[in-house]
């Protein structure tokens, strides 16, 4: 694989912020108490200083909003619940999936916004060809916007779509305004659709049992995982991979525009508790072929990731993120990042987990409540912080804008 002299500088000054306190109103006790509640922020509490590139992590109970360089908190959020969070698509918010829907977070102003799409179960955030879209799994809707448009502080407008029944799905807006989605119901799900501009439907494919997750890659060429295989929407037609084993799911998908590949997990036990797989599985979008590499270790759905020319990432549960080229399959490198860990059977419970933003990987370890930052082509540890409390989900705003 070719090596690109990196475009980005690692070192610098940081932001000379400083960790705050949970946010409380100026006010009485009434007041902090809602704003604990909500997670809404005090005018009067608005922080000077907006924060570069941050990212945000969720602990039991709130988010960490960090400098993208130092990793040190610039401020806290209460927000009780288990919450999620996803790029929304520019330089400075971030999607956060609550227990009432989905919210808009400033990260870069440090403030939740007044921007929500309410709906029970806000699952999948999807970023592509500068389009967000949200998928509410509690009522099936769909919902696309710029995300350039969340700078004006009111809820953009955009389109909108509502599955024929709730499922845990996801959708994906192409370039030329097609709109694929997920089939399914609460007890079964079966393939994708697309629709055009109108929202008529003008391809559907339900061949993909038990559909999961989605990765663009490469061409426009669109991934949706199946319980035997991937389906790959591209050029106006649906192709199928079948997996190798009659049962080998494939959940969970990473795709780059700079690679035809897509990475993607892979299981084989459809009665296990908890599969704790080794195997990860490489698609080819362009001959429509299926490669597995067994990496020795296990993994988990929040370790996979991808470089800034494509390379497929791994963070193993033997403390390594391995660097593997997607097109042969060679794991080029390994990088020792955090202790050993063992995924736990709750998928709600904090593991180590990847965030990957332009040369970086970020790494959380919550174990020893630790943050890493790591350079992917040199495999240097660039920085580390200790963070007051273990953490769970690991995001931050996109990378490219």
């Amino acid at each position: 694989m070719s090596k690109a002299i990196r475009n980005r500088a690692l070192t610098g000054t940081a932001l000379a912020l400083a960790v705050s306190a949970v946010l409380t109103a100026c006010g009485g006790g009434g007041d902090a108490s809602s704003d604990a509640k909500t997670g809404k922020d005090s005018p009067s509490a608005k922080p000077a200083k907006a924060v570069k590139n941050p990212l945000v992590a969720t602990f039991d109970g709130g988010l960490y909003i960090l400098d993208g360089e130092s990793l040190k908190p610039a401020r806290t959020i209460e927000l009780p619940g288990f919450n999620r969070v996803n790029p929304a698509g520019d330089d400075s918010h971030v999607i956060v999936s609550t227990d009432a829907g989905f919210r808009v977070l400033d990260a870069a102003e440090q403030t939740l916004t007044d921007i929500t799409y309410e709906g029970a179960k806000p699952g999948h955030v999807v970023r592509h060809a500068d389009r967000t879209v949200l998928f509410t799994d509690g009522t099936g809707e769909v919902n696309v916007f710029d995300p350039a448009d969340l700078g004006n502080g009111t809820k953009p407008e955009g389109r909108s779509y509502t599955s024929a029944e709730p499922h845990h799905g996801v959708a994906i807006e192409l370039s030329n305004g097609e709109l694929l989605s997920t089939l399914g119901t609460e007890e079964k799900r079966t393939g994708a659709l697309v629709l055009d501009k109108n929202n008529k439907e003008i391809r559907r494919n339900e061949n993909c049992p038990g559909v999961h997750g989605e990765a663009a890659a490469q061409g426009e060429a669109v991934a949706v995982g199946c319980e035997d295989g991937v389906l790959i929407y591209k050029d106006g037609k649906f192709t199928k991979v079948d997996a190798p084993d009659e049962y080998g799911r494939i959940g969970n998908q990473a795709g780059s525009d700079a690679s035809p590949v897509i990475l993607g997990d892979y299981k084989t036990d459809p009665d296990a508790e908890l599969e704790r797989p080794t195997r990860i599985s490489l698609i080819d979008t362009e001959s429509a072929k299926l490669r597995l590499v067994d990496l020795g270790t296990s993994y988990s759905f929040r370790s996979l990731g991808r470089g800034p020319h494509g390379e497929a990432l791994v963070l193993g549960t033997n403390g390594t993120l391995h660097v593997i080229d997607p097109e042969t399959g060679k794991v080029e490198k390994k990088i020792p990042v955090v202790g050993k860990w063992q995924e736990p059977l709750d998928w709600q419970q904090a593991r180590p987990t990847l965030f990957v933003r332009d040369h970086t990987a970020y790494v959380s370890e919550p174990g020893k409540r630790k943050l890493h930052a790591v350079d992917i082509e040199s495999g240097e540890k660039v920085t580390s912080v200790t963070l007051p409390k273990s953490t769970n989900e690991l995001s931050g705003v996109a990378a490219g804008h």
